[in-house]
């Protein structure tokens, strides 16, 4: 059986809480340096989408329009929008850009759709770029019937919101 002083202990428990203490403090001291951090990621990564965003978008055209998605139809025009919405991937923590789109199809001859007249209708949807490893990409993923904002609310367990770009300005 091993004998503890009364003052070992006390010097044990306060040696442990000077500790503890050290330890918030450094958590609190680090906090703001951490979002720092994250803030000048997230600028980074928007100033490369802008750099890279003409090219980033006749990839993503390139890639929706080989999708087979909408079964029948063939893209033939995609307006894209100013404005780009930055969401999260709350699993992975892997940013996406999102931004509206109108697309206009037509339909593929045998495809089944030459007959409706919907077909020739603009959709409106949102298009969906990745930030990973530094480098924007695009598998040409597409929400049809979904505005930017609406996509991540529709996805908010899966997104979190975090930053909104509108026509020239910027807001986090």
């Amino acid at each position: 059986m091993i004998a503890v002083s009364m003052g070992g202990l006390l010097h044990v428990v306060l040696t442990l809480v000077v500790a503890a203490v050290a330890g918030v403090a450094i958590a609190v001291a680090i906090r703001p340096l951490r979002l720092k951090r994250q803030a000048d990621r997230l600028a980074r990564a928007q100033r490369d989408f802008h750099r890279q965003r003409e090219q980033l978008e006749a990839k993503f055209i390139e890639r929706a329009a080989i999708s087979g998605r909408p079964r029948g139809l063939r893209w033939t025009d995609v307006d894209f929008d100013d404005d780009v919405i930055y969401a999260r991937d709350r699993r992975t923590r892997g940013l996406k850009a999102l931004v509206a789109i109108e697309v206009s199809f037509e339909a593929v001859e045998g495809g089944g759709m030459e007959e409706v007249e919907a077909v020739s209708d603009v959709r409106a949807a949102t298009a969906e770029f990745l930030y990973d490893a530094g480098r924007w990409r695009t598998e040409g993923r597409v929400y049809f019937n979904l505005g930017p904002d609406a996509t991540v609310k529709y996805l908010s367990q899966d997104l979190e919101l975090v930053a909104e770009e509108h026509a020239g300005s910027s807001r986090m």
